[in-house]
């Protein structure tokens, strides 16, 4: 059987994608190329399904959680209240998962820091 290698990208609408993708570079350290390429480092990537009525993502609208792995949450939350971003006040701690948090783009999608065990 054929199978997929790894993600291959993940796009967003946005009203303006331009400052969309700034907010990311700026408050993220997302370091993309013209194209939007990043390499990223390596490490695990989890894809899970979830129930139609779960508020995990935030809004029952958004569809699609975008999950960033952090090397220091504390300092990535930090960083992102300095800037301004609309950070949620919980973490979340799972045992031998690792520690979880959540910041709100200026899209309005929720997207999930998570600081590997």
């Amino acid at each position: 059987m054929e199978r997929v290698l790894g993600i291959g990208g993940y796009f967003l609408r946005a009203a303006d994608p331009a400052a969309l993708a700034a907010w990311y570079r700026e408050c993220l350290g997302l370091d993309v190329d013209e194209n939007g390429l990043w390499n990223q480092e390596a490490g695990g990537t989890v894809f899970a399904t979830f129930e139609p009525e779960t508020d995990y993502f935030g809004s029952r609208t958004q569809q699609t959680m975008l999950n960033f792995r952090v090397r220091d949450l504390d300092a990535m939350l930090a960083q992102l209240r300095a800037k301004g971003a609309d950070v949620a006040d919980e973490t979340q701690d799972l045992d031998g998962v690792g520690r979880f948090g959540w910041v709100t783009d200026p899209a309005g999608n929720r997207v999930e820091l998570w600081q590997p065990a």
